[in-house]
């Protein structure tokens, strides 16, 4: 069997274009023209004799190959960088302080601070998992350099320090216990729709209520808690639904398909800087982050753009 030696630097325009849903943006952030991203496109799919992307609509999508080699392409870039950064950076030390959603403590959050260890030995990581306006508040106070957080036009939260750009956006899903059922279609006549919701204010419970009037559907408040723990808890227990993205979904819970219940809304998720100007430690927690997101299973690749 011949013997494929794959070239990072094109696994990198590979993995950037797909991330950035755009080759010409890929082209732009690694300094390389349309025409050289083309080329290397070209070579990646004659090295592995299949097609990586194919067409559909205006943009491009994986393919199956593509799909695959994406997860390792990843894999690879990793350890090439996780290489380079721990020789070059041995003798970084402090801290940097790192922000995020419940949703993420448990998954992203254990990959980040492993990654980060074992780079830099010396430094530390100061986490804290938070709500949104709780780490809104705090980066804007100046307690966090980085905060992983939630966004919604509709629900608009304080203002950050520093621009950020939207890393994904994930359709909201209503969550039931694995073990409920199937859950009839709600309307007039029926008892109100149980509902475990985050304490106010929280984005998601405002477009659950949101939602639900407008498809005049009655709820109750069956049960509310200030942590997600408790929420995710409560609905394991059979108490109601609840509303959350398809991020750290605990085993015992599901995803209705078709719960007779209205369509939700997508929400944005965003890495906000403390400032425009990161210290070197918070640069490198910033790219370990966003590798973590964009390895993360949820984060399902969008269709591409060549141009």
């Amino acid at each position: 069997m011949r013997r494929i030696t794959f070239d990072l630097d094109v696994l990198r325009t590979f993995v950037t274009g797909v991330d950035l849903g755009s080759f010409a943006k890929a082209a732009e952030r690694l300094g390389r023209s349309t025409s050289a991203v083309s080329a290397q496109l070209k070579k990646l799919e004659d090295q592995l004799g299949l097609p990586v992307l194919r067409k559909e609509g205006r943009g491009m999508v994986t393919t199956s190959a593509g799909e695959s080699l994406l997860g390792y392409a990843r894999r690879l870039l990793e350890l090439n960088d996780e290489a380079a950064t721990a020789v070059r950076g041995a003798e970084l030390a402090g801290s940097v302080r790192l922000g995020m959603q419940e949703d993420f403590g448990e998954h992203i959050l254990t990959e980040v601070l492993g990654r980060f260890a074992r780079v830099h030995p010396r430094l530390r990581i100061e986490a804290c998992v938070a709500r949104n306006a709780d780490l809104m508040a705090q980066l804007a106070a100046g307690r966090l350099e980085l905060a992983l957080a939630w966004h919604s036009d509709a629900a608009p939260s304080a203002p950050a320090p520093a621009p950020a750009p939207e890393l994904a956006r994930l359709t909201m899903r209503w969550i039931a216990a694995a073990d409920s059922g199937a859950w009839p279609a709600w309307g007039g006549g029926r008892e109100p729709l149980p509902l475990v919701m985050m304490d106010a204010p929280c984005i998601m419970r405002s477009a659950a209520l949101q939602a639900l009037d407008r498809a005049g559907i009655p709820w109750r408040i069956a049960f509310s808690s200030p942590s997600l723990g408790g929420v995710w808890a409560a609905v394991a227990a059979g108490l109601g639904v609840t509303v959350r993205t398809a991020i750290g979904l605990p085993p015992a819970l599901r995803a209705l398909e078709q719960p007779g219940l209205p369509p939700l809304p997508v929400i944005g998720l965003r890495l906000h800087c403390g400032s425009e100007e990161l210290s070197a430690p918070a640069r490198r927690l910033h790219a370990i982050v966003l590798q973590a997101i964009a390895a993360h299973p949820a984060m399902a690749p969008a269709a591409v753009t060549i141009g």
